[in-house]
């Protein structure tokens, strides 16, 4: 498939479901997808907060439910086997005592501080490595994505600024 065809599929889409795929997008999540609904696509920032919000979380119940058996099938292969040793490992190195101290109050803080790699899917991992059941991963995950989406909102309107 030619990357151009997939260029123009993806900007025929509308903008608002190109933001919502934009979030649901590790990494990326609703740390780029609300700058981007905002910024390129000039929609309101409830609107952008909104579709953010969700396409972020829509990844996450599956997620929560799936990644212990997914990681577990795909440790067989070698080179996922030091991926996941090597996540796991940092996870839990850059993280344990605050998780040990706050359980799931420390997953939601990790998730609402707006910088890469402290997004959803990562607290989807560190809830994995730190043995927090799914039913009070989702609640904390979806607080943080929540902090995380106003403070995001803010900076991009400008009601925030960064020195």
């Amino acid at each position: 498939m030619c990357i151009s065809y997939i260029v123009e599929w993806f900007q025929a889409l509308p903008s608002s479901v190109i933001v919502v795929l934009i979030a649901m997008a590790p990494i990326a999540e609703l740390r780029a997808a609300i700058p981007i609904a905002i910024g390129v696509y000039g929609i309101d920032p409830a609107t952008a907060y909104f579709l953010s919000v969700v396409g972020n979380m829509l990844p996450i119940i599956p997620l929560l439910l799936f990644l212990d058996s997914v990681s577990a099938k795909l440790r067989r292969a070698r080179t996922f086997d030091h991926f996941f040793d090597w996540l796991f490992a940092r996870t839990h190195r850059r993280y344990n005592n605050s998780v040990q101290k706050y359980g799931a109050l420390a997953l939601a803080l990790f998730v609402a501080i707006p910088l890469p790699v402290t997004g959803a899917w990562t607290g989807c991992a560190a809830a994995l490595v730190f043995g927090i059941k799914a039913r009070y991963a989702f609640p904390a995950i979806l607080s943080g994505v929540l902090i995380a989406g106003i403070i995001v909102t803010m900076t991009s309107i400008g009601v925030i600024t960064w020195l």
